[in-house]
């Protein structure tokens, strides 16, 4: 039988905070989040102290109940990422990479089956030796959830190990019947949106329970072709392992980039934006040498009740070269978006990428050669000097966000200057 743990860092932008701060977090009011956004802006994280008071970690600043002082801080993006490494160095103290699968910054999967059997200890053993390695090298607390399968892990940690009092929970097929069968809410589960919820409720289905008897073709009109999963989660069934996961390779690929503008923006002014956006992503493409074989540009407005646009083109042959993506994206954009009302968010992927050794040469490729041969150029100074040491005329428009961009990861603040010159 194999055994899964999934360790998750408790409010880890916020504890990495209190930790450099030197405050414990377990009893400090701390909130990470940019400020300059003003209050609507969402919160990366708050203190389990904050939890504990009842605020939500991902809630906007003005939803924060006034009779709570706390502390503001910046996101630091490249410190959590250093801390992060730190603490992957940790689990390969105790794991082999092959036996790890890096969920997200905070969150990570092992698969201990083995290591078990090695080290002579049971799996909640092994799981608190790594967490106090962790508390002991960083000051971070972890909590963990065990299972016989990477779906009960994952649950045992979101559901119980938060109510447990070492922060270690277990689950196998049993006790996920025996404990949470018919525990409401369904989107109290991984896996299960508010929406989703809803759906489920209008056919009488409440709990896992109730999805685990419910006929595979209602479970397709709500779940489409995850109904399968869906009835296997009901039942805590999970038939992936980790080989499976790092051993999957999708039979096509998409770059996705979305940006959410500092204001509400105009028409024409989100035009820059976008082409910033399209000169990045042709350079992102070109570094990993693969080709779009189309481009698909998603609008959200200000206004809710406007929705958003979307729309998609394709090229007759992919292609990475940032002049042509610039003039087909713009095209596409005042060609197929209405101008409904002011912009807020701004959406863009490359759709079906090929790698450029997939792609048969044309009769253009001579010229698009002396424009890749200048990309990569740009992207060597980029790499040596920082994103912003080389930057096209239309970064320095007063609505370009592409300079800003640049010294931030995932969107938030690195808290580090890019190099200089």
């Amino acid at each position: 039988m194999k055994t899964y743990i999934v360790i998750d860092l408790k409010s880890f932008y916020a504890s990495v905070e209190c930790v450099e701060l030197g405050l414990d977090p377990f009893k400090t009011n701390l909130v990470v989040a940019d400020t300059s956004r003003g209050d609507g802006t969402v919160c990366l994280a708050v203190t389990p102290y904050m939890k504990a008071q009842g605020v939500k970690n991902r809630c906007r600043l003005y939803e924060i109940p006034k009779n709570i002082k706390y502390t503001t801080v910046a996101p630091r993006m490249q410190y959590y990422i250093d801390y992060a490494a730190k603490i992957y160095g940790i689990y390969l103290k105790y794991i082999a990479k092959e036996d790890i699968y890096v969920y997200s910054i905070d969150e990570a999967f092992m698969d201990i089956s083995e290591y078990i059997k090695f080290y002579s200890l049971d799996a909640r053993s092994l799981a608190k030796m790594i967490m106090e390695d962790i508390f002991k090298t960083t000051g971070i607390t972890a909590a963990c959830g065990i299972g016989t399968n990477l779906y009960l892990a994952k649950i045992a940690l979101d559901m119980l190990a938060k109510h447990s009092n070492d922060n270690i929970a277990f689950l196998d097929e049993n006790l996920y019947k025996e404990k949470l069968w018919t525990h409401r809410p369904l989107s109290d589960f991984w896996r299960i949106g508010k929406q989703t919820e809803a759906k489920l409720n209008r056919y009488g289905i409440f709990c896992m329970k109730d999805m685990s008897m419910v006929p595979l073709n209602l479970l397709e009109k709500i779940f489409g072709i995850d109904a399968y999963i869906a009835l296997d989660h009901a039942n805590g069934i999970e038939p992936t392992t980790i080989a499976d996961i790092k051993a999957y390779k999708p039979s096509t690929r998409s770059f996705y980039s979305s940006e959410i503008l500092p204001r509400d923006y105009e028409y024409y002014e989100a035009l820059t934006v976008i082409k910033e956006m399209s000169d990045r992503l042709s350079l992102k493409m070109l570094a990993q040498n693969v080709k779009a074989s189309g481009i698909s540009i998603v609008i959200k407005f200000a206004d809710k009740n406007l929705g958003h646009e979307r729309a998609t083109i394709s090229y007759p042959t992919p292609t990475n070269i940032a002049s042509k993506i610039i003039q087909s994206v713009e095209d596409l954009y005042l060609n197929k978006i209405k101008n409904l009302g002011l912009i807020r968010q701004i959406s863009i992927s490359a759709n079906n990428i090929k790698k450029d050794t997939q792609v048969e040469k044309s009769l253009f490729d001579e010229q698009d050669d002396k424009e890749k041969t200048a990309l990569k150029a740009i992207n060597a100074i980029k790499d040596k000097f920082g994103k912003n040491a080389i930057l096209r005329a239309i970064d320095l428009m007063p609505e370009a966000t592409g300079r800003d961009r640049n010294e931030k990861i995932g969107g938030h603040k690195s808290g580090v200057k890019d190099k200089k010159l």
